[in-house]
């Protein structure tokens, strides 16, 4: 199969991602199916794929008639086989759970069309950890989308063992169509490219907190000010490159013995979330905000995100 060849998106999983992979796709010209397990799920995923899409022509991005088409050209569909009938791509956004991944995964290599490609949006999972039972492993990926996935550019798109260099590419390539900007991730390995570089600054960011250096929002205020004001326009190895390596590499080694090199989340950060205390799910966690301010931390994230997907990547 080729990039002209396909026509039908189906999303599986209406939740946080699925919703807005399901709009991107929309926007980018493609009939899409929206699946879930439950029509409550599916209805509130239709709602916030509007309501995004509304978000995103207030913001200039498309007219009042794009997005309404945009719209139109999500359908919901609580029967899986259904909605995958005519699929030509697959993207599973399901619970970050092995089993629930690999049962899915199972079945939709019975019930899709031959054609059909099948990418999991597991942000962290191995490929063959699920997908070792499917037929078609030369049409299995992984294509992890960022939160929110409607704005946020990148998407990593990892081969697996098997993976055809025709799938891996036809992928890349509708991502870029669909005005993402993909990175190819051309082996498996635990957290793919992006979280394990995110994990590794909030291991350290975790340690400080817990050992009093700084409070939460100190933190991120450093963070948001200086690494991210940067790596917005710049990756972090042009930045070494900019700033000299002879200087990073000495102070990587006089710094990198003092790092945390804990194996394991600081016992503050596991009692945070063994109270409950999950974050916006919840309402508390570093932050103890009204369910009003919460949306309102939501709010301004999306704008200035897509301020920035404007003037940077659009």
């Amino acid at each position: 199969m080729k990039l002209e060849d396909v026509r039908s998106v189906t999303v599986v999983g209406a939740g946080i991602m699925g919703h807005g992979i399901a709009q991107t796709m929309a926007m980018a010209g493609y009939d899409v199916v929206l699946n879930d397990v439950s029509a409550d799920a599916l209805t509130a995923g239709m709602a916030r794929a509007r309501s995004n899409l509304n978000l995103f022509e207030a913001n200039g991005f498309l007219t009042a008639d794009e997005a309404a088409a945009a719209y139109k050209r999500i359908v919901p569909e609580v029967d899986l086989e259904k909605a995958v009938a005519n699929a030509d791509v697959v993207f599973e956004a399901v619970k970050e759970d092995v089993d629930v991944k690999r049962g899915l995964f199972n079945r939709l290599d019975a019930i899709c069309p031959d054609r059909t490609i099948l990418a999991s949006n597991t942000s962290a999972l191995l490929l063959s950890e699920f997908s070792s039972g499917v037929a078609r492993q030369d049409r299995v990926l992984i294509a992890h989308w960022w939160n929110p996935p409607h704005i946020v550019p990148t998407v990593e798109v990892v081969r697996g063992a098997k993976t055809s260099d025709e799938t891996f590419t036809l992928v890349y390539d509708l991502l870029k169509k669909a005005k993402k900007m993909p990175v190819r991730v051309n082996k498996e390995i635990p957290g793919h490219l992006g979280n394990r570089v995110q994990l590794a600054m909030l291991r350290e960011c975790w340690y400080m907190w817990q050992a009093g250096v700084a409070s939460a929002e100190d933190i991120d205020i450093c963070v948001k000010g200086s690494l991210g004001f940067r790596l917005a326009s710049i990756g972090p190895l042009i930045t070494n490159d900019l700033g000299g390596n002879d200087t990073i590499c000495a102070v990587g080694q006089y710094l990198l013995p003092f790092l945390s090199g804990a194996p394991e989340p600081p016992e503050a950060y596991v009692k945070m979330v063994e109270d409950g205390n999950y974050g916006y799910k919840t309402g508390k966690g570093f932050y103890d905000y009204t369910p009003e301010e919460w949306k309102e931390v939501i709010a301004k994230r999306d704008s200035e995100f897509l301020q920035r997907l404007k003037t940077l990547y659009w």
